[in-house]
């Protein structure tokens, strides 16, 4: 017999649908059938009722039936994806279910299939059913055909290669890839471009590394990019080594990537931030505005839009940080964020992520002393931290780990505690804040260990997580993959369609899978009634809960209210008082004007006065000379004269008479 994977569609999902009960029932499959569990056997329903009716357009039922209700829901979750889509999810799900499906198939005779049966009893099994608002009809299976054209049902050859070699759903799979494998590190960077795996720098021994490798996720096979840093932004500028770095980030944006941050051997002030151009192999230091922050690694760096987030790390001088900053990729400007609120304690080795686009998640990391498990929540337009509680099994504390977002499911990877890594894989639903484990691993394996990376990748309409290096008492360059289960996306994408109060708050119905293939309800256990009264309660209390929300709001918007025409008084009166300031400014500065102005003048004054004084002592100094010599004068007439008075010696001893002359 031909395995399923040479059939070619349709036929391939003609003979998944007779298997699962929604063709010509027959006791092979009447034994696989009693093994789904209720939701696969919605989701089998829709995808069934999507690939041969097409979307669906029948009127909600008005009817209470929490199974025609489910029916329903299942099918109108699917919005508007295609029939062929609807094909291949329809047998990947059987197959994650069933994977020996086929071999448990007698003989497949592409045959016309029609809609399951729920309510009506086993001799109308070929009839199909009626709406059960009485007015309308689910359409009648038409004939699968794409772009107008049938399909092409020759046999095709299927070739895996690259990731879809991994085969088993939510496990772990080391991959077999080729070429030089990059040196064993963590703390590296890594990002995946065009269905490229980039790891860029890390620690190895306590030596940074600055090499880019890349991963080829078609053909696995690692090689290793000469990569230069441009100095200057000219065609013809020079070009260097790329500084080695540890602890940084690798965010893809467009055609490019950016590394952010990092520890490096000569540290910088500031968060240096580098950008890659795969088509040229050159790095190129990209010039910000603003104020960037410190230098740091360990932190976290979210793409949020046309933003990067950056929380947290620890600086070059190990200290650690909690700190938020944006950097618009737009103007390449940083801002330097003050949120309200009790932020996260300062740590660094976390993870976070950004959910619908304006809440941004923060959890785990470590200190120098502890590891957290805690959860934070930002939100980015009011800017307000907040700690919700966590629902399902709460992590146990971690730090080095690593995160990837799917969808509204964030996945958790790794890390350590300071005395074991942490050997589960963990699934965070970002709506409903719940954890739960998607798979363990056992031993000392690189999926346990602190500063590996982890990557999504949708490679050939699958989804995958990829995962490498890290440390665990050694280092690591391995590469791993999970796959994905295709189920969960469904499921999560079934439940965001918007429900009426009447079915959102029921229990869900219970289905089984009867013997000739139709699924039929099993009794529940409330009466209609007594849901009736209970969503009536509930809604009263809703309604009241709006109530006392509404009048809270309206005493809320009276308080503004005061406060706003308070403001405004004191605007008024502040207002005044500043025209009064402005007046005496201008008196002051008339007053200042004219005191200048006679400043002025006694300094000229006193620039004469300081002349006249320099003036008179000169004057002075010449009086006083001219005393000197009139003294001199006077002292040198009376020697004179007293010499010639005095007649001698000789003429006093003979008594010569004095000259009469002289008295």
């Amino acid at each position: 017999m031909a395995s399923p994977g040479s059939i070619a569609y349709p036929d391939r999902f003609y003979a998944a649908a007779a298997y699962a009960g929604f063709g010509a029932a027959s006791p092979a499959s009447s034994a696989a059938i009693s093994r789904f569990q209720n939701d696969v056997a919605l989701l089998l329903y829709g995808l069934h009722q999507q690939a041969t009716a097409g979307p669906c357009n029948v009127p909600k039922p008005r009817a209470w039936n929490p199974v025609e209700q489910s029916k329903w829901t299942s099918w109108h979750g699917l919005g508007n994806m295609p029939s062929t889509e609807a094909m291949r999810l329809f047998v990947k799900i059987l197959e994650e279910e069933d994977p020996g499906w086929y071999s448990r198939v007698p003989e497949f005779n592409p045959q016309p299939v029609v809609d399951i049966e729920m309510h009506k009893p086993k001799e109308e099994a070929n009839t199909v059913p009626a709406s059960t608002n009485g007015t309308s009809s689910i359409p009648e299976p038409k004939t699968i055909s794409e772009n107008g054209s049938s399909m092409e049902t020759q046999d095709k050859v299927v070739i895996l290669e690259g990731l879809s070699t991994v085969s088993a759903h939510e496990e772990w799979t080391a991959l077999s890839v080729s070429g030089q494998r990059p040196k064993p590190r963590y703390e590296h960077g890594a990002t995946i471009l065009q269905d490229k795996m980039y790891i860029f720098g890390g620690n190895h021994n306590g030596r940074y590394l600055s090499d880019l490798q890349v991963l080829d996720l078609k053909s696995l096979t690692w090689s290793k990019i000469d990569a230069k840093l441009q100095e200057g932004m000219s065609d013809s500028a020079k070009t260097a080594q790329v500084s080695p770095c540890a602890g940084h980030s690798l965010i893809s944006c467009g055609n490019k990537f950016f590394s952010i941050a990092g520890h490096t051997k000569d540290p910088s002030d500031s968060i240096t931030v580098k950008e890659f151009d795969p088509h040229t192999c050159t790095w190129s230091i990209v010039r910000t505005y603003g104020k960037p922050p410190v230098s740091r690694g360990g932190q976290s760096v979210t793409l949020v839009g046309r933003t990067l987030v950056v929380f947290g790390g620890e600086d070059a001088k190990r200290g650690l940080l909690n700190d938020l900053h944006i950097l618009d990729l737009e103007t390449m400007t940083w801002d330097d964020v003050d949120a309200i609120g009790t932020p996260p304690a300062p740590r660094s080795d976390h993870a976070a992520a950004c959910h619908a686009g304006r809440y941004l998640l923060i959890f785990g990391g470590g200190s120098h002393a502890t590891c957290f498990n805690d959860l934070h929540v930002l939100d980015l337009e009011t800017m307000e931290w907040a700690r919700p509680k966590q629902q399902g099994l709460i992590p146990s504390p971690r730090a080095g780990h690593a995160g990837a977002t799917v969808g509204e499911n964030w996945y958790i990877v790794g890390g350590g505690n300071n005395k074991s890594g942490v050997s589960e894989t963990l699934v965070l639903n970002m709506s409903t804040l719940a954890w739960s484990v998607v798979s363990t691993v056992e031993g000392r394996v690189p999926l346990a260990s602190e500063g590996m990376t982890l990557l999504y990748s949708n490679y050939s309409g699958e989804d995958y997580l990829i995962s490498f290096g890290g440390y665990n008492g050694r280092y690591s360059n391995e590469v791993y993959a999970l796959k994905l289960s295709i189920k969960l996306d469904l499921q999560s994408s079934t439940k965001d369609q918007p429900i009426s109060d009447s079915t959102s708050r029921v229990l869900e119905p219970e289905i089984e899978i009867s013997q000739d293939g139709k699924i039929r309800e099993i009794a529940v256990d409330n009466a209609d009634s007594f849901q009736k009264n209970r969503n009536d309660e509930a809604n009263e209390q809703l309604l009241a809960a709006l109530k006392a929300e509404k009048e809270e709001l309206e005493a809320t918007l009276n308080r503004e209210g005061l406060q706003t025409e308070q403001l405004k008084e004191e605007i008024a009166e502040a207002e005044a008082r500043n025209t009064e300031l402005t007046k005496e400014l201008q008196a002051v500065r008339g007053q200042l004007a004219a005191e200048q102005s006679r400043c002025f003048k006694l300094e000229v004054d006193v620039a004469e006065l300081r002349q006249k004084l320099q003036s008179l002592d000169a004057l002075e100094r010449e009086v006083e000379l001219l005393r000197r010599q009139k003294a001199a004068s006077e002292q040198a007439a009376l020697d004179a004269k007293q010499k010639q008075g005095s007649g001698g010696v000789w003429g006093w001893l003979v008594g010569t008479p004095p000259d009469d002359s002289d008295s």
